[in-house]
């Protein structure tokens, strides 16, 4: 049974429909804690490395930053299921490495252990493995390597970058929280902040206020995610969206609140934080994951140890 869900029943695999699923790629590294064995990698080569995995491949992994959300997916597929036998919209993990097949079993074995519903593993002996995203359908990917991530960006998939951390064990339902501008929107208010300051940027965001802004990296993982939770009442959902924004609400919250609304994305609580910091807020809701492109927001959310990921 799992380590964070004890009375958690997991059903047996089933196979998804890649046409159909939200399918999530994440690499060995961002669901399982391999610091020491990756310094081993860096220090003594790949030989070495795929020997040390070997020797341990009976030895279950400890679990990652990422591990809590890939475990909180799995309970919101069987409360899909619960509802809908034959309901084909379900997330599909797959797990994505640069390391060879041999090196593979404990990461195979590791997953079996924690009961992780798992069936894809992908173990390519070549520094890209991103190329193999698309064929599979991804719709996010989330690694601990910054070369992955934006090697999957070029390729147009949806991409963050993982920090590993220490993270406390979030109950269910799936809490996932999104900062606004270059994350959820586009970064064009951004751009205006950068030229022309916090004032350019609120007469821009008035003066914009009835259209609605661009999409940005992770908003067709959000609409999915939305779609996913309009199958269930509010009061019996397995997932819970937060919008938490530097933005003010007072002077730029109306038009993201419009886009929200124009897109037909439902946030379940939006907090307009008006610069300040991020930290205390998500030490609150306690989310699975959190996606930010401010590396200042992420190093606050590690300090809290909220699970984070960065959108380059």
């Amino acid at each position: 049974c799992s380590l964070l869900f004890p009375n958690f029943t997991f059903l047996p695999i089933l196979q998804k429909d890649p046409s159909k699923a939200l399918v999530i790629a994440v690499t060995t590294r961002a669901i399982f804690n391999l610091e020491e064995e990756h310094k081993l990698y860096l220090e003594k080569g790949k030989e070495e490395y795929t020997r040390h995995q070997q020797a341990n491949q009976d030895k279950p992994l400890p679990p990652g930053t990422a591990f809590a959300f890939i475990q909180a997916v799995q309970y919101v597929n069987e409360k899909i299921l619960e509802s809908n036998p034959s309901e084909k919209d379900l997330f599909d993990i797959l797990v994505l490495s640069n390391n060879s097949p041999e090196s593979g079993v404990r990461i195979i074995n590791s997953a079996k252990h924690y009961g992780l519903e798992i069936s894809k593993f992908c173990f390519v002996s070549d520094e890209d493995s991103t190329q193999y995203l698309k064929s599979h359908g991804v719709k996010l990917f989330l690694s601990a390597d910054r070369r992955d991530v934006c090697n999957a960006l070029r390729r147009g998939v949806s991409a963050a970058l993982v920090f590993q951390q220490e993270v406390q064990a979030p109950s269910t339902p799936l809490r996932v929280v999104f900062d606004g501008d270059a994350v959820l929107f586009s970064d064009e208010t951004d751009q205006i902040f950068q030229e022309q300051g916090l004032e350019g940027a609120v007469q821009y965001e008035r003066a914009m206020e009835a259209v609605p802004m661009g999409e940005g990296p992770l908003k067709a993982f959000a609409m999915h995610l939305g779609k996913m939770r309009k199958k269930f009442s509010q009061e019996k959902s397995p997932i819970r969206t937060y919008l938490v924004t530097a933005r003010s609400g007072r002077d730029m919250g109306i038009r993201a609140i419009k886009t929200l609304r124009e897109w037909g994305l439902a946030i379940d609580e939006a907090f307009f934080m008006d610069g300040a910091p991020k930290g205390p807020i998500l030490a609150q809701i306690q989310p699975h994951i959190f996606f930010d492109d401010g590396l200042h927001n992420i190093q606050g959310a590690q300090n809290v140890g909220v699970p984070s990921a960065w959108v380059p």
